[in-house]
């Protein structure tokens, strides 16, 4: 009974570890891009998302924002258009975003503890909300055609 018992600790301990090298290597922006963007941008970001064919506007492609301003990725503009300051009406109303309440800015909701969280959650939500932005920008700028 002993040998079954450290062979459960022993298997258990290899599964821990496999499932932390494996959450290391999670592209946050990616996943949030993937989770709030694709479905209207596409996975690969060129504006062709299932939701695309029922938009009146074709979706923007987003690997070209460098390229269509003189090679700088515009961090500015691209956070203002998730957090809603710059209005997209393909966006939706900042009422009712196509993402949900996970980009608005913090005056316009509180997070809960049923609130999906990569860390437990800070005692403001803004850091929240700006990371996960922060991390989609990231990601965008690494998918820029050259």
């Amino acid at each position: 009974m002993q040998t079954a018992f450290k062979w459960l600790i022993l298997a258990n301990t290899i599964i821990a570890f496999s499932a932390n090298a494996s959450a290391q290597n999670i592209d946050v922006g990616k996943a949030e891009y993937q989770s709030g963007c694709a479905s209207c941008h596409g996975i690969d970001a060129k504006g062709n998302g299932p939701v695309s064919k029922e938009l009146k506007t074709r979706a923007t492609d987003l690997t070209v924002l460098a390229k269509k301003n003189n090679g700088v990725f515009p961090v500015n503009t691209v956070y203002q258009i998730i957090d809603g300051r710059d209005s997209i009406p393909s966006h939706g109303t900042r009422d009712m975003p196509i993402w949900g309440w996970r980009f608005v800015p913090s005056e316009h909701f509180s997070l809960k503890g049923a609130d999906d969280y990569i860390y437990l959650p800070p005692a403001s939500p803004e850091p929240v909300v700006h990371s996960r932005i922060m991390a989609v920008i990231d990601y965008l700028n690494r998918i820029q055609e050259k």
